[in-house]
């Protein structure tokens, strides 16, 4: 299988130059040029096949340049013993036909862990393909989550260095203490004077700026990423839901052609967008519900066909969702549109432009036909969060309540009794103070290291004893200085 751009058709190449490059040269990011078709027997296969080998199974069929035992490898070393469960994403049932599907049983307790786990084995294999010799240079923006994942996931790999950027006062302080505290000899951590969308600007421009890539190469270096803009980490997300659909099916909640809804926190569409691509594999879909919090730019886009980033900003309990420019958005519009990368390319400019761009009818129309979206402000997630735990115990942090909150108001309007499985993407335990506050408790402590009643994760606990070592903050025009003087360029 080979991988296009969005913005340039003519671009073909095999997933390990498309993994190893992360981006494609026009700007655009890379897409499948075709979606392989999963059957019956398949998702009664992985029903029964523990989470690597499933893993494995999917990924196969889309690193069709990978060899059977490489798959395996990476699946393995990315999931055996990494993982809290046994089940890297348990599912767990709320009601009669709404299940949380756990993704943060990680080393970083963030959903972020299923993919950045296996992305390293998969950018090293890739790399040893394509760029031998060459040092990886892994640039990463963040809003919280992704930066801790990527680092933990690439710390100490051979040959690859890893530099993060995160906005300095728009991530939670257990996110922010994670990441300057981050151990491995390759690694770089900056704060930014600016929002993620500066940050992700910042890291874009890099990628494509001849200048900057000639002088990696000088130096015998490459860049990549570890952002969802990278097939590679994009990938290993379309698993969880195959696999959580196949396990319905499997405990008998589900009968074979039984619809299934997601409903999935998001801010840059790529979690969403890996539930949609299991859709087009074959698994059946009835709505995917997009869950924004008070930055609701995705919310307006679905309803209207407008997406329009010229809005306030806000900085909430759930800041992996704070979050304007969504870029794998431009997957969803390049599939929508059957493949017209010139459209994708005009409104992509337009974006860049002017901040803002519409769709037209029959696009607006082919995605509201498959989502649903609403969105949530802390306080609703947090009357969410509230109302979980007192009706089964249950806990979730700010970004699962703002999916929550709008999977309930989405049932109240729509009265849709299919099951669904709602994304549960990080730890309580990450966001200790804004879910304390939500139960009516005060933090215990002034930086958000609060006990709950559960057992707080090992990873977190160890945060108090660990020094910081990254505690520089630069100028959003800064960031190609910070990458340049810490690779010695």
């Amino acid at each position: 299988m080979n991988y296009t751009s969005t913005r340039d058709s003519r671009v073909s190449v095999p997933s390990a130059v498309a993994i190893a490059n992360g981006i494609a040269p026009d700007g655009g990011l890379y897409v499948p040029t075709e979606l392989p078709p999963l059957t019956a027997a398949d998702f009664e296969e992985l029903g029964r096949l523990p989470y690597p080998a499933a893993a494995a199974r999917v990924l196969s069929l889309f690193l069709t340049d990978f060899t059977g035992e490489e798959i395996n490898d990476c699946t393995a070393g990315a999931y055996l013993g990494s993982f809290e469960e046994d089940e890297p994403a348990p599912l767990v049932p709320l009601s009669a036909s709404a299940y949380s599907l756990e993704l943060w049983h990680g080393p970083t307790c963030a959903f972020k862990d299923l993919a950045l786990q296996i992305l390293p084995h998969l950018l090293t294999r890739a790399a040893a393909k394509t760029a031998k010799g060459q040092t990886r240079v892994i640039l990463v923006a963040t809003s919280g989550d992704t930066g801790k994942a990527a680092l933990e996931g690439f710390a100490n790999v051979p040959g690859v260095k890893i530099l993060v950027f995160y906005p300095s006062e728009g991530v939670s302080a257990m996110q922010k203490r994670q990441m300057i505290t981050q151990r491995g000899d390759n690694v770089g951590v900056f704060g930014i004077r600016g929002n993620f969308d500066d940050a992700q600007t910042g890291v874009k421009q890099i990628f494509t700026d001849p200048a900057a890539k000639e002088q990696l190469a000088a130096h015998g270096m490459g860049f990549s990423s570890a952002n969802s803009i990278n097939w590679g980490r994009l990938a290993p997300q379309i698993v969880y839901y195959v696999v959580s659909y196949a396990r319905l099916l499997k405990q008998g909640a589900l009968k074979p052609g039984d619809e299934i809804n997601f409903v999935v926190p998001t801010g840059n569409f790529g979690n969403i967008l890996a539930a949609y691509y299991a859709g087009r594999m074959g698994v059946p879909v009835g709505r995917l519900v997009c869950a924004s919090n008070r930055n609701n730019v995705l919310t307006d886009f679905i309803n209207t066909g407008v997406y329009d980033r010229n809005r306030p900003f806000y900085t909430t309990l759930s800041p992996s969702m704070d979050i304007l420019i969504s870029s794998n958005l431009e997957r969803l519009l390049y599939h929508v549109t059957g493949g017209d990368c010139e459209r994708v390319a005009e409104w992509m400019s337009e974006l860049a432009a002017t901040g803002r761009y519409r769709v037209d009818d029959e696009t607006r129309g082919a995605i509201a036909s498959l989502f649903a979206a609403g969105c949530a402000d802390d306080t609703a997630a947090k009357a969410a969060i509230a109302g979980a735990f007192q009706a089964k115990g249950y806990l979730a942090d700010p970004h699962t309540g703002v999916a929550l909150s709008v999977y309930g108001r989405y049932v109240t309007e729509t009265q849709d009794s299919r099951v669904s499985v709602i994304a549960s993407t990080a730890s309580p335990f990450k966001f200790a103070g804004g879910v304390l506050s939500a139960l009516g408790a005060a933090p215990q402590s002034a930086d958000d290291f609060a006990a709950t009643g559960y057992a707080v994760p090992k990873t977190i606990a160890e945060l108090k004893t660990l020094r910081e070592r990254f505690t520089t903050v630069c100028e959003k025009g800064d960031m190609w200085a910070m990458v340049a003087q810490t690779l010695g360029l």
